[in-house]
């Protein structure tokens, strides 16, 4: 008999370069969702903003992990939250709020998209399991 299958949700605090803790939430998230779990939300926090930034340029030789997350959204319906305090702060910015702030450039890459802490409450009480990274 096969076990249920669990309701994720996943806090990403690791920049994409610079430690592993982002790409170990990627395998994770991969490995979920090979294993018939459901990943209800991944959530970009403090230095995880930069996992969204459509600037960042790995060597030929390294895994795009930006461009990973993004194919893995689209792949599989999922929802890439960045925390809009801690992605302003960094300097991770979209159109909007660009704009607002009189800047001429922004670099938040779709899908990801600025949200507030409370789509992460959100996402732990509906969850089975939140696993940060």
């Amino acid at each position: 008999m096969k076990p249920a299958s669990l309701q994720f949700a996943l806090l990403v605090t690791g920049p994409c370069y610079g430690s592993q803790s982002a790409a170990d939430a990627y395998r994770f998230a991969r490995a979920l969702l090979q294993q018939g779990h459901v990943l209800n939300q991944i959530f970009f926090y403090q230095e995880g903003v930069h996992n969204a930034s459509q600037l960042v340029q790995p060597a030929g030789d390294e895994t795009h992990l930006q461009q990973a997350w993004v194919e893995l959204a689209a792949k599989h319906g999922l929802t890439l939250d960045v925390c809009v305090a801690a992605a302003l702060r960094r300097g991770v910015s979209d159109e909007p709020s660009a704009t607002q702030a009189g800047l001429e450039q922004w670099n938040l890459a779709a899908p990801f998209r600025l949200s507030g802490l409370g789509s992460l409450a959100q996402a732990a009480l509906s969850a089975d399991r939140v696993v940060q990274f």
